[in-house]
């Protein structure tokens, strides 16, 4: 059955990643496409970094034993793959087979923001008091083609990072609250073609969009609790929701399509938690969930899914 409307309509392919039998991804932290539309996804499983063709056929997987929890991810300009660890406090940057090659923060070593983990997570949310220096918690990573890394540090912290292509912090911004420029979970970030920084501030319900000095420059506030951004080379912008919907906008904020849940059944439905997505050069987008943490729901191989453009 068709998904979203007009351009922006895709056909699920079912059963698209062909994992091994009883193979189950989890929970999903970041989705990643490379030049050659291999996708990455970084996921809470045995292996971390599992990569598949557009076919999803498996090309390769890694990572055993090296995240805590693994939470956002990018690929950078020469290829590389940054991925944050929300519980060791780092982001780490690997080869696209596996080699570590640089790592940002101290494994396990949190600033204090007065942050104090509860089985709440609004509880915790609302123990953040103040923004820190790099990281507590850190959620999401874009890098430039320049190289300059952007980092949302979400969970413990209410701040964004620009670091040069060398690792040297430049700049910080954020303070806990609802204001312009305040954040309740920077979870994810993407820089545009205009080095304009976006941030799908969850729990505000917000995206914000900053310059890349960190001054306020917009909202988007037709959105519920967004998780994720992206932009493809057509500056159309795809928004996944916690809400179980994709929402697909122009890049002045015009509504184009949403594909969303026809079903609320906890069986049947299409999204359970929509945490992660990208887009190929053919416009296909795939969509990453933590079900297994929000919903109870191990979706298996499920956990990320794949639809097709309808041309």
């Amino acid at each position: 059955m068709p998904y979203g409307t007009g351009k922006y309509t895709y056909e699920l392919v079912d059963n698209w990643a062909k994992m091994p039998a009883g193979w189950s991804f989890r929970d999903i932290g970041g989705i990643s496409t490379d030049a050659r539309d291999r996708v990455y996804i970084l996921n809470r499983s045995e292996y971390p970094i599992v990569v598949l063709d557009r076919a999803g056929n498996l090309l390769d997987k890694w990572g055993k034993d090296f995240f805590n929890r693994a939470h956002g991810s990018c690929i950078g300009p020469d290829g590389s793959i940054y991925c944050t660890d929300d519980r060791n406090h780092i982001v780490a940057r690997f080869t696209p087979q596996g080699e570590l090659l640089a790592t940002l923060g101290t494994r396990g070593q949190a600033n204090d923001t007065g942050y104090v983990r509860t089985w709440d997570f609004w509880e915790s949310l609302a123990t953040i008091q103040w923004g820190a220096p790099p990281f507590n918690r850190p959620t999401g990573v874009a890098v430039t083609p320049a190289g300059i890394i952007y980092i949302a540090d979400g969970y413990g912290n209410a701040r964004v990072h620009k670091f040069s292509p060398e690792g040297e912090l430049l700049l910080s911004w954020g303070e806990p609250g609802g204001a312009p420029g305040q954040f309740r979970l920077p979870h994810n970030i993407w820089v545009d073609k205009q080095e304009r920084v976006w941030i799908s501030d969850r729990e505000n319900s917000r995206i914000q969009i900053f310059d890349s000095e960190g001054k306020f420059l917009d909202e988007w506030t037709d959105v519920i609790r967004p998780t994720d951004v992206f932009i493809d080379d057509d500056d159309v912008v795809y928004i996944s929701e916690f809400s179980l919907r994709v929402s697909i906008y122009t890049i002045d904020g015009k509504l184009l399509s949403r594909v969303s849940n026809q079903s609320h059944d906890k069986e049947t439905a299409l999204f359970h938690a929509p945490h992660a997505l990208a887009v190929d050069a053919h416009g296909d987008l795939y969509v990453g969930e933590v079900s297994l943490t929000n919903a109870g729901v191990d979706k298996g191989a499920r956990t990320i899914q794949k639809f097709a453009r309808i041309k």
